[in-house]
């Protein structure tokens, strides 16, 4: 055979040849999306059902809630703590704080709650800054 048809079959050849890559790539390409798409579509599935599941766990602790607020409704408040700070229970406090006690440990020891015993003990302190002003 002469060059010149070689020449031209041998562009035909690798113009075919190139399409038939082209033709190869493409078709991968879609059988790789399809896969990809069935996956997703399989894990948004999982996800909604999950979703589904946990609105429904939602859903259900709304409803406990709703009746706990009303059993809570239907109690009756408790009493306001009264102050047990008598003078006796004072004395005894400012004593303690005399000997070095902290005021956590002295309402602990008093069964008094905290802040008035803070309260009492800042009272005592302006006190006496105000007698040691005084004289």
């Amino acid at each position: 055979m002469p060059d010149g048809v070689l020449l031209p079959l041998s562009y035909y050849l690798l113009l075919v040849a190139g399409l038939a890559g082209c033709v190869y790539l493409f078709l991968t390409f879609k059988e790789e999306l399809r896969k990809r798409e069935i996956r997703w579509t399989r894990r948004n599935q999982g996800l909604e059902e999950t979703i589904r599941a946990m609105q429904a766990d939602v859903d259900g602790l709304r409803g406990r809630l709703r009746e706990a607020e009303e059993r809570a409704g239907m109690l009756v408040p408790p009493a306001p703590p009264r102050s047990g700070l008598n003078l006796s229970k004072r004395t005894q406090a400012l004593r303690m704080f005399a000997r070095g006690e902290t005021p956590e440990h002295i309402a602990a020891a008093l069964s008094l709650p905290e802040g008035e015993v803070e309260l009492l003990l800042k009272v005592q302190r302006m006190l006496v800054e105000q007698q040691a002003q005084n004289s």
